[in-house]
């Protein structure tokens, strides 16, 4: 039975190789990895032999017929198609280009379950590199065409952009060289040829003398409630800005002391489950008795369906007293890892 577009793209890969028939010897295999591969059975000769056409999407199902149809006049005119190939006597069919490859690597992480926000991160480092080598044929690139991208946003002061730009380029093409599109990864060669990024440190309070005040300081907040809480949570559980403000009531289970913050929330993309000691109970529950119970712990002001912005928790700070070199709502994780770090634990 012949393939449609709409069974190429819906084939899942399985724990060995899937192989779906066209016809007339031409299969598209599904590899372990996520991969689709067209390839052309046939025998000459006496013997069975395999065409390998390219790999699905970048050869789309129309071409893959196409290149079986020319491969086959070629076996009926005596000519091996493998043979003429390495002898470049016809070419490759359709050679995947850096943009083609890159989709769909996308799109394999999309299927994965990647969270929105790293898609978003890297297919707005895909735009950046697709500017200068979207169209071009992905075996072709050198790692100096792919230093000169990385070096444009270098020059800009993005070194963190930049690094991370090298390290999407790559990841492209060991994707590629599983898939058997090309055989090396030129931004092997680029380490340490990237001016490396400052590591980010945010201000924090060190020394438990320090951290005391911060606490006292921020028990004693007058303004709203929902900020004072959500700064004593992050004092007590040390959670990152954003889980603490986009935290939801449904997320909270007081009678077994325990916060279940989603995969989607997570950084690494896992459910996390935090104990709630007493202090943090008491605070929810103060919060409770003001609060619905449903939607968002700490709404925003103007929209009860947004979540506070962190410009909130760090203008609290800065009214307390604090300045940016002192404390942000960040630094509470360092606090954290100072601290546990100094007691050895």
């Amino acid at each position: 039975m012949a393939l449609s577009d709409r069974a190429c793209k819906a084939a899942a890969a399985g724990e060995k190789i899937k192989k779906l028939s066209d016809g007339g010897g031409l299969q598209l295999w599904i590899m372990p990895n996520g991969s689709k591969l067209w390839r052309l059975a046939y025998r000459m000769d006496g013997k069975q032999k395999l065409f390998a056409i390219g790999p699905y999407p970048a050869v789309s199902l129309a071409q893959a017929r196409s290149a079986r149809d020319d491969a086959k006049q070629s076996i009926r005119d005596g000519i091996d198609p493998i043979s003429a190939r390495r002898q470049a006597a016809i070419p490759t069919p359709t050679a995947p280009t850096f943009g083609a490859v890159a989709a769909e690597l996308i799109e394999k992480h999309r299927r994965e379950g990647r969270k929105a926000s790293t898609l978003e991160r890297k297919e707005w480092l895909l735009r950046v590199a697709n500017g200068a080598l979207k169209d071009r044929e992905l075996a072709s690139i050198t790692a100096g065409e792919i230093l000169e991208v990385c070096r444009k946003e270098e020059a800009k002061g993005h070194f963190e952009t930049a690094s991370r730009l090298r390290s999407l380029i790559g990841e492209v093409f060991r994707y590629a060289i599983a898939s058997q599109i090309v055989e090396t990864d030129p931004t092997q060669a680029l380490r340490g040829a990237l001016t490396a990024p400052k590591e980010k440190h945010f201000a924090a309070a060190t020394t438990w003398k320090d951290f005391a005040g911060v606490i006292r300081a921020v028990d004693g907040y007058e303004g709203q409630p929902g900020t004072r809480v959500a700064l004593l949570l992050m004092a007590y559980l040390f959670p990152r800005p954003g889980e603490i403000r986009a935290a939801r009531w449904s997320e909270f289970d007081l009678d077994r002391a325990t916060w279940t913050i989603p995969a989607e929330r997570m950084k690494m993309g896992r459910e996390h489950k935090r104990h709630l000691a007493r202090p943090a109970l008491d605070l929810l529950e103060e919060l409770l008795e003001i609060s619905s119970g449903a939607g968002l712990v700490f709404p925003g002001l103007r929209s009860p369906t947004r979540p506070m912005s962190e410009n909130t928790l760090n203008a609290a700070l800065r009214r307390l007293g604090f300045t940016k070199a002192e404390m942000t709502s960040h630094g509470f994780r360092s606090t954290a890892s100072s601290l546990i770090n100094e007691d050895g634990q």
